[in-house]
């Protein structure tokens, strides 16, 4: 039985780069497509991100889809290691739904045992987020 502990707040800013890894295919109006992702986390978390989205764009404006997997590398509050990010996210005519979570299993060196949920808030188009985490 693992051992609870309260969840730490991690808070930061990052930036994105994206990277069309294919050609996006469309039919009867849907898109899907890959992308490659580039992450540079500043803050509590200092680290790169990697990883690779697939997306589907719709004719209705606002609407789409994505899931994305992303290997976080780096510093979190001191403790060196890296992770993996689960993503899932939807836009229904510009109302967003967005779950991104830790990989049970996935964290290495001293972020082994790391579960929690990452929150992004994008104001004036920069990206914050915060991370609440617990480590067993």
């Amino acid at each position: 039985m693992r051992e609870w502990q309260m969840p730490t707040l991690a808070k930061g800013t990052f930036t994105v780069k994206t990277t069309p890894a294919t050609e996006p295919t469309t039919l009867d109006g849907v898109s899907l497509g890959r992308l490659s992702l580039d992450k540079q986390f500043e803050g509590d978390l200092t680290a790169v991100g990697k990883g690779e989205m697939l997306t589907a764009l719709t004719p209705t404006k606002g609407s789409a889809g994505y899931v994305a997997i992303e290997r976080v590398t780096g510093t979190l509050n001191g403790r060196s290691g890296s992770f993996v990010f689960q993503h899932t996210g939807t836009m229904d005519q510009g109302a967003q739904r967005l779950s991104i979570t830790v990989v049970p299993g996935s964290g290495t060196g001293e972020l082994t045992g790391i579960s929690g949920s990452f929150t992004i808030n994008i104001v004036e188009r920069q990206h914050f987020y915060e991370f609440e985490y617990s480590l067993s």
